[in-house]
């Protein structure tokens, strides 16, 4: 089986540069599962594993007895050095953004989200779980918390329903407050666990931006762990040989998601 794995994840990778580098064109036809076969010197079932894979990703799609077609790649590309919200990113590129919450609930911190957020260990958070989509096609799924003081000492639990679609909106037209600067980490996760809903199983490599939101004083607003699928929602780094911006010892990069 490890065997078969490797195969697949090589015949994968390749086919991924190939569109990547349109070798093969968007809207054009792969080569017939024959001929592929042949190239990658492997099976039919680990080429149609590897062809599963890369349909997972929206980067091609099938059409039965007819043969695989290569997708348009669609991107939003924003720098992320703007703290703008998700939805904010995917409106700017014309494509129509919606948050969909799959729960809400008002709990005790865990020791490890504490100590990342800095927070008495017997601090209160909303917990809210999102999946976020561009045209109705999921991209990433998130994981919120919000600590209770930033909701004010009239916090309601019916309060929980009005939170919809973007959480910087929700900030700034009903509590006034502006999310003004965070800090954020970018790790790959690879990962059959991750979000919820029919088309979770069909994902499992992402990209985990882990985000701390603050306002201007330095409160924070809110802890996020923002799971972007690979293929779906990727991030590209702008690199400079000039002078750049530093703060608190932290070289600010400029790293731009796009949607593909």
């Amino acid at each position: 089986m490890a065997a078969r794995t490797s195969l697949v994840t090589r015949v994968s990778n390749e086919l991924r540069g190939d569109l990547a580098s349109g070798i093969y064109p968007v809207g054009g036809r792969l080569p017939s599962e024959s001929a592929l076969c042949s190239r990658f010197g492997v099976s039919r079932p680990t080429l149609r594993t590897a062809l599963r894979e890369l349909e997972a990703l929206g980067l091609v799609r099938t059409q039965h007895g007819v043969g695989t077609f290569v997708n348009e790649p669609r991107t939003v590309r924003v720098g992320l050095e703007r703290l703008d919200s998700m939805t904010e990113s995917i409106r700017a590129m014309g494509r129509s953004p919606e948050m969909v919450y799959a729960s809400r609930q008002r709990r005790q911190v865990l020791p490890d989200e504490a100590e990342r957020m800095a927070v008495p260990a017997d601090s209160e958070v909303l917990e809210l779980r999102r999946t976020i989509l561009a045209d109705g096609e999921v991209v990433a799924y998130s994981y919120d918390l919000l600590p209770i003081e930033v909701f004010g000492p009239d916090f309601d639990a019916v309060a929980l329903d009005a939170i919809e679609g973007s959480i910087f909106a929700y900030f700034r037209e009903q509590l006034g407050v502006v999310a003004d600067h965070s800090l954020a980490e970018v790790h790959a996760v690879a990962s059959e666990h991750i979000g919820w809903g029919a088309e979770s199983a069909a994902h499992s490599l992402f990209v985990l931006l882990n985000q701390l939101h603050y306002d201007a004083s330095g409160r924070l607003l809110m802890y996020s762990r923002t799971y972007f699928i690979e293929g779906r929602y990727a991030f590209t780094i702008h690199r400079s040989s000039g002078p750049v911006a530093v703060d608190a010892g932290v070289e600010a990069l400029a790293v731009s998601p796009r949607l593909v």
